[in-house]
């Protein structure tokens, strides 16, 4: 099996990792648009994280540091490559981008029904913190 490469996504990469979303992540975000994914890159061209193997993305992790605390996103593998490896070594990609910047702690969005990214994300030594609840409100129009 050829070696996993794991690298930060380009302008160039936008079309493609929104059509891997649609097939590997579990659900959808108001900013998961050409537009929003366009912004990530250009505010923070090392956030997004690719995973590829023989030119084909098979995993995303998003690594934001808002310079305070790191926010783990869009953790997800191609459904016929999971258990492999490969959100291991995007994580273990991520936490090194994170103890570079000075990053101390991270979390991570996971979504309540998503049991199997629970054992994937518990497995990788994360855990729940049930006193929090993320509120959220849709900007502009």
């Amino acid at each position: 099996m050829s070696e996993l490469r794991i690298r930060a996504a380009t302008a160039g990469d936008l079309d493609e990792v929104l059509a891997f979303w649609k097939t590997a992540a579990e659900g959808t975000s108001i900013s998961d648009d050409r537009e929003g994914v366009g912004r990530l890159v250009a505010r923070d061209p090392q956030a997004l994280l690719l995973a590829e193997r023989d030119g084909e993305l098979v995993g995303t992790v998003i690594a934001g540091f808002d310079g305070w605390r790191c926010h783990l996103y869009r953790l997800a593998v191609h459904p016929d490559r999971r258990r492999r490896g490969i959100a291991s070594a995007l994580l273990a990609a991520a936490e090194e981008r994170f103890a570079r910047l000075g990053g101390r702690r991270a979390d991570a969005m996971v979504l309540q029904r998503n049991e199997t990214a629970h054992h994937a994300w518990a497995a990788a030594g994360y855990q729940p913190e049930e006193q929090w609840r993320r509120w959220v409100k849709p900007l502009g129009g």
